[in-house]
């Protein structure tokens, strides 16, 4: 009797410690990464539930709403950044025992041309945009770098001046964020 007794007292006691934390269900996570995320505009939903959006720069993202064990989801794209296409990967399925978290989420951007003109003999002059660099020819007079991607920061500097007669370099308009056309207005000046 003892026993019982015992054992229906436990079973009371964890009964009313799950109910104080939601119940038996409603307790697993649905989350995942980001890919390619430089813009904000991203819209995720869950079952065609609450917007969820997601910032520019984001890696990792978790609805906030908590899914039942054996509870179907539907992760899909609300909205995407403007000029940007984003995918979903592995969003859909049914919740087991664990928290869902290979969800991917990959976003390509459109790219555009950044470059711009050089005026002066400036054979040999190295110029970098992040890890992107590239040497300047005899007789050069413009220059592209790779392409970069709409809301993308750029920044053009002088890595090495040019090797031969003593010249010095500068540039105007090296610096900024890629919006949705070409820059082609970084001037190389070399005296």
């Amino acid at each position: 009797m003892k026993s019982l007794t015992l054992r229906s007292s436990v079973a009371f006691a964890c009964a009313l410690s799950l109910a104080a934390c939601g119940g038996g269900g409603g307790n697993l996570s649905l989350s995942g990464t980001v890919y390619g995320l430089v813009k904000d505009g991203l819209v995720l939903q869950n079952n065609g539930g609450t917007p969820y959006p997601v910032s520019a720069g984001t890696a990792v993202f978790v609805f906030p709403q908590l899914l039942k064990s054996d509870e179907d989801f539907n992760v899909t794209i609300k909205s995407s950044p403007s000029n940007a296409v984003c995918t979903v990967t592995n969003g859909k399925g049914r919740t087991g025992a664990y928290n869902i978290s290979s969800v991917v989420v990959t976003c390509i951007t459109n790219t555009y041309d950044l470059g711009g003109t050089i005026s002066g003999d400036a054979t040999g002059l190295v110029l970098v945009n992040g890890a992107d660099k590239l040497t300047v020819t005899a007789g050069q007079t413009s220059f592209k770098f790779n392409k970069v991607a709409d809301g993308s920061p750029y920044g053009v500097t002088v890595l090495s001046q040019p090797t031969s007669g003593g010249r010095t370099c500068s540039l105007q308009n090296g610096v900024g964020t890629m919006g949705a056309a070409a820059v082609n207005n970084i001037q190389v000046t070399c005296l």
